[in-house]
């Protein structure tokens, strides 16, 4: 299972076609900023606003040690070093992004404040009680094992430490229809409902600060981006592949009836 996901997401050159693409764009590769890598780096449900609104619930300081489980080619990451000046771990599933996310760091000086590693989020090479913050976006989906995945967040996490996550959920009626961003295949989506998750997470030993449903924002910011006629070459085209387009029209669908609901939550470990 490991291997299909990395493989859904896996794209070859992917470093040196963004660095194209943002070129093409008009951006300088001599003097490029964390501003420049935007098109990119906040390529999730709600963009920069929703990474925004999830550092708030973090209430993240410049001596927070922050673990980003699925960090891709490292947006949040660098986001969160860049606004808080706090030190950023991320691992992901897939090798190339963790490539992709160290190069696109050191382009921009961040080098020394992100650090991106390859691993399962079910096995993570990382000590006890090592992280203040854990971040998640956009990454349980794929995921059949939550126990396992939340349990080894707590694992990483100090003793009132906090996980942040901004994630896809099964909604009422929970029959998605395919693809999707995370999958083009239902094989590779593992979707729990908000109450049973609910339930393992406190289970776990996780006490909700806050828990918010935000369905109808994930629903805006689609119907918004399939209204772009032309989307920065940098977005839609190389992170969701030749797909896209019918991924947009899918994902309006699912969460306009109600087949997956989205959750902006803070935990806190017990």
């Amino acid at each position: 299972m490991q291997d299909k996901v990395e493989d859904h997401y896996a794209q070859a050159d992917l470093g040196r076609a963004i660095l194209e693409a943002l070129e093409a764009d008009g951006k300088s590769m001599d003097r490029l900023t964390a501003d420049d890598l935007a098109p990119v780096d906040a390529f999730h449900i709600g963009g920069r606003a929703a990474s925004r609104e999830l550092a708030a619930l973090a209430g993240l300081s410049a001596d927070d040690r922050v673990l980003d489980v699925g960090s891709g080619i490292g947006g949040s990451a660098r986001y969160l070093a860049t606004e808080y000046g706090c030190s950023v771990t991320g691992i992901d599933l897939t090798a190339a992004y963790c490539d992709v996310a160290t190069m696109l760091s050191e382009r921009v000086g961040l080098g020394d404040r992100t650090t991106f590693r390859q691993a399962s989020a079910l096995a993570m090479p990382l000590p006890d009680d090592a992280f203040d913050c854990v971040w998640t976006e956009h990454v349980q989906m794929n995921i059949a094992d939550k126990h396992g995945f939340y349990s080894e967040i707590a694992r990483v996490l100090r003793p009132g430490g906090r996980l942040v996550f901004h994630d896809v959920f099964a909604g009422p009626r929970s029959d998605v229809v395919f693809p999707v961003p995370w999958a083009e295949v239902p094989e590779l989506s593992s979707l729990i409902a908000p109450g049973e998750l609910r339930t393992a997470i406190d289970a776990i030993g996780y006490t909700v600060a806050e828990w918010r449903d935000v369905t109808a924002d994930a629903l805006a910011f689609f119907e918004a981006a399939s209204g772009n006629p032309a989307p920065p070459r940098t977005t839609i085209g190389l992170l969701m592949g030749s797909t896209a387009p019918v991924k947009l029209r899918n994902m309006i669908r699912n969460l306009d009836e109600n087949r997956l609901t989205v959750l902006q939550c803070a935990l806190r470990l017990r």
